[in-house]
């Protein structure tokens, strides 16, 4: 994918004609500058799909894989102005409920749980025994979701982020897992994200819960997932990044935003749509195009970057949250959870090492993210702490 931006880039600059499913055409936002224009200036750029020329025009076909992704939503994703802003003020105080010291050490627990259970084998895959695993124990929990239900929740939303013709059944799917859960939340609250929206003196809908609480776990989840391995295959393949974080010239939140620049867990996120005409990153913008935020494409975009292309240690400028009054609102708790799971992976399994060539791994295919589909590693004794936390199932 590098490359080819890199050849949109070339043909076309910074925004770029492409196709995102059959018969769906959009401009890809690959140049930073261009891509924080489009985030920042609602006037020009809606959220709402309704605005979509070519589904106003009937061009977009029912079956499309790319509507349960696009179609509209009463939900702060899709929604600008007054709307956005009393939608995001409900999620934003949820999560803003969210325990740092209690979240931490949920996650830290976990993790040691699910290294324990593969501990005697001396060998795990990191996607499936780990990275997959705990997002979803964790940002299930804060929903206030029981753990059996969670992993069906989880199944339907990766049928709908695959974008595939299964998509919209995943869909109808994940809306009835989440219905049943506002229904109980309404009637029995607790303290959970969940609980915390329906009882926001904004007032949100149940129809405004659901779907919100759709945008937090298909935004939160996946891409916590992604972050945690990719941080993790870095790890395990470059000896100096290795090096410099166990060294100390490198801390661990420095390592992940190394890996935000580099390679974000969300590679191209939908959508803008034009409110007018006008010209746009060397392009003639008609008003009803969509616009695809081009996030990897931007964070490599060479006019922003040193000359060597090497993002500078410390530096947040990236684009991997998005940027302007759409920036991701649950930033700090995915950044308290991958860093809490990758500093315990690395503490419990020291001479952790990758069992296969880096060039035999496989990877998700998806237009929207990036993420390994297997880490498989091995390694001798696990560091283990003693006590309950550590009693192997």
């Amino acid at each position: 994918m590098p490359s080819l931006y890199e050849q949109l880039r070339a043909d076309h600059g910074p925004v770029a004609p492409v196709t995102v499913a059959p018969g769906i055409t959009a401009w890809l936002v690959l140049g930073h500058r261009e891509l924080l224009r489009l985030t920042r200036e609602e006037q020009d750029f809606s959220h709402d799909p309704r605005r979509w020329g070519q589904l106003r025009e009937g061009r977009v076909p029912a079956d499309s894989p790319i509507l349960p992704m696009v179609g509209w939503r009463p939900a702060l994703l899709f929604a600008d102005g007054q709307q956005h802003r009393r939608m995001r003020a409900a999620v934003s105080d949820a999560l803003g409920r969210i325990n740092g010291h209690e979240l931490r050490r949920g996650v830290r627990e976990t993790a040691e749980r699910l290294i324990a259970e593969f501990a005697d084998r001396k060998q795990a895959d990191l996607v499936s025994d780990y990275a997959r695993k705990l997002p979803l124990m964790v940002i299930t929990g804060l929903l206030g979701l029981d753990g059996p239900t969670g992993q069906e929740l989880v199944k339907a939303i990766a049928g709908l982020v695959v974008a595939n013709a299964d998509s919209a059944d995943a869909s109808k799917r994940m809306g009835a897992i989440l219905l049943a859960l506002i229904e109980e939340k309404r009637h029995r609250p607790g303290n959970d994200v969940t609980s915390a929206l329906l009882h926001h003196p904004a007032r949100l809908t149940d129809e405004e819960v659901l779907h919100n609480l759709v945008v937090m776990f298909v935004a939160g989840n996946q891409t916590t997932v992604n972050w945690i391995a990719t941080t993790l295959r870095i790890l395990l393949c470059d000896p100096a990044f290795r090096s410099s974080l166990s060294g100390g010239h490198l801390s661990v939140d420095d390592a992940l935003d190394l890996v935000l620049w580099r390679f974000p867990p969300t590679q191209n996120f939908p959508a803008r749509y034009a409110t007018r005409d006008l010209r746009f990153g060397g392009q003639e913008i008609r008003a009803g195009d969509m616009l695809i935020l081009g996030l990897a494409a931007a964070n490599a975009d060479p006019d922003i970057l040193p000359e060597d292309g090497t993002p500078v240690v410390g530096n947040r400028s990236h684009l991997a949250f998005g940027a302007g009054p759409h920036t991701c609102p649950a930033q700090d708790p995915a950044r308290l959870i991958t860093r809490t799971a990758v500093d315990t992976i690395r503490h419990r399994l020291p001479d952790l090492e990758l069992a296969v060539p880096e060039s035999e791994l496989a990877w998700i295919k998806s237009p929207w993210s990036k993420g390994l589909a297997a880490l498989p590693v091995r390694f001798t004794e696990p560091q283990l702490p003693r006590g309950p936390r550590a009693t192997r199932s």
